[in-house]
């Protein structure tokens, strides 16, 4: 059961990128040709996603922790993390990553770095003081998961093919209603050039959206993979499935996050709205529970 799902929610996330890729590029060729240079746009597109994805790449990591405040873990503050961390490091096969602590007492947790041997684990003080030794195990081993499987690594690729999906639709609408796309058209092509600036446009409208629910989609079953990933290192899936229904009960709002960072963490930080579930970045608590319960 946990390895299955862990193959299936591998499968997903590589065809979901996939398809995040083939909209990038498609936008970068649509952009081309309202500007009448068609490869020029894939060149665009390539050059901003390749270089967005490289800064981000050697920087996410610190970037994030010092938008949530947090601040290396002494040993001595809070030995019992440490040996927990340690432990399921050796279980999981990576090396120890650093521990970081964020001074709030809502209870949660994320894992940045770009691969296992620059991985951060970061909890709040109130999951310290909260969650007794099984539910912590959970929690990290989750997290721990997440670097093993290069989620973040996954989550900076997803977030830079998003930006770049709105930047060149944001491109390809203002050269529409600037008039480029008009002077391409009469430079020739006539009713072909016009029938491809209509599917620009409308692709233009549509792919932000579509690029956001992807990412939604990718975050969601990063989660679900994580969660199976933790049951297996831990052998004690009820560890997790406790934590995760003791962080839903837990009503206190977490000052350090924000939608930037939203995503990172074990459970959403966020207050949930209307439709909360459709442009949620983590499946619902519930399912997560149900799914646990059941290994």
């Amino acid at each position: 059961m946990v390895y299955e799902q862990i193959a299936h929610n591998r499968r997903l996330s590589i065809v979901i990128c996939i398809l995040f890729a083939a909209v990038v590029l498609l936008l970068g060729w649509v952009l081309g040709e309202v500007w009448g240079f068609p490869w020029i746009g894939l060149a665009i597109a390539l050059g901003i996603s390749l270089g967005s994805v490289y800064a981000a790449y050697y920087n996410s990591d610190q970037i994030v922790l010092r938008m949530s405040h947090a601040r290396p873990l002494q040993k001595a503050e809070h030995p019992h993390l440490f040996h927990t961390v340690e432990g399921l490091a050796i279980a999981a096969g990576i090396p120890k990553p650093r521990c970081y602590v964020i001074g709030d007492s809502a209870p949660n947790a994320f894992a940045p770095g770009r691969d296992p041997e620059h991985g951060v684990v970061c909890v709040t003080t109130g999951l310290l003081d909260k969650m007794n030794r099984l539910e912590l195990e959970g929690v990290v081993a989750h997290e721990l998961s997440h670097i093993k499987n290069y989620d973040t690594r996954l989550q900076c690729l997803v977030v830079v093919l998003v930006g770049t999906t709105v930047l060149l639709s944001d491109w390809i609408l203002r050269s529409m209603f600037y008039g480029r796309g008009r002077r391409r058209s009469r430079s020739g092509g006539g009713q072909a050039m016009a029938v491809l600036l209509v599917a620009g446009l409308v692709l233009a409208l549509l792919a932000p959206l579509v690029a956001q629910l992807l990412r939604l989609a990718v975050s969601r079953r990063r989660e679900y993979l994580a969660d199976a990933s933790a049951a297996l290192m831990t052998r004690y899936p009820d560890g997790l499935a406790d934590a995760l229904e003791k962080l839903a009960a837990d009503t206190e709002p977490l000052e350090a996050a924000n939608k930037a960072t939203a995503h990172l963490y074990i459970v959403s930080p966020l207050k949930s709205g209307l439709g909360s579930r459709l442009f949620s970045t983590h499946p619902p608590i519930e399912e997560r529970v149900r799914r646990l319960r059941a290994m």
